[in-house]
């Protein structure tokens, strides 16, 4: 469950409830969770406990889809999906996935995107793209001029800010679903100490081993 509470269609606001119709099918996504693409639905459920929040992240997704954006569908897609891959959030990074083969990308590709430097399947651009990805999310913005260089030789200074705003835009996306919990990231950690059989000999076997015995 999602680590935050929940708005159910009767506490929303009308223009949110509204939108929860679209995407529910006219149901309560509170108490009959479900969308159309098979997520449960509590991304939009938790975001509308702050209802300004909610109609801003809604603008977002309109922001990237205007046909006004200068930057081609298909690489915006490529940081988007690598962005949520890199931050570990299976909810970012499978919606994408789908998003890519929406706009034209092969298998391939897709299938490509967690060990992109050793693939031969994308352009000289798309591999712009992934690298400037890297640098934005892994390395927090740290982007080396041969990358950006490779950039500016395909693209013009709008598109590579649209690109930009919407990669980081994507990365505090799936930053917030691991965080809260939402969606395919409800899940227990699993970086945790594994028990040692037993009571604890092999605890005092690693001492002696390692030179902390007892004194």
């Amino acid at each position: 469950m999602p680590r935050l509470k929940q708005i159910s269609r009767s506490e929303a606001p009308a223009d949110i409830a509204k939108l929860y119709d679209l995407l529910f099918d006219g149901r309560d996504p509170v108490a009959e969770p479900g969308t159309e693409t098979g997520t449960p639905g509590n991304w939009w459920t938790v975001f509308a406990v702050v209802p300004d929040l909610f109609r801003h992240a809604v603008a977002g997704f309109q922001f990237y889809r205007s046909p006004k954006r200068k930057i081609d569908p298909k690489l915006r897609e490529l940081g988007q999906t690598r962005a949520g891959y890199l931050r570990g959030s299976q909810f970012v990074f499978s919606q994408h996935c789908k998003a890519m083969r929406s706009v034209g990308f092969a298998e391939e590709s897709i299938e490509g995107i967690p060990g992109w430097q050793t693939a031969d399947c994308f352009s000289p651009i798309e591999r712009a793209v992934l690298a400037y990805t890297d640098a934005l999310v892994q390395d927090g913005g740290r982007v080396p001029d041969a990358t950006f260089d490779a950039l500016k030789a395909t693209l013009s200074d709008e598109a590579i800010l649209e690109l930009t705003y919407i990669t980081c835009t994507y990365d505090l996306h799936a930053t917030m679903c691991r965080a809260l919990r939402l969606e395919y990231d409800d899940v227990d950690e699993r970086i945790v100490e594994i028990p040692s059989p037993g009571s604890g000999g092999s605890v005092d076997m690693m001492r002696s081993v390692d030179g902390h015995g007892e004194e």
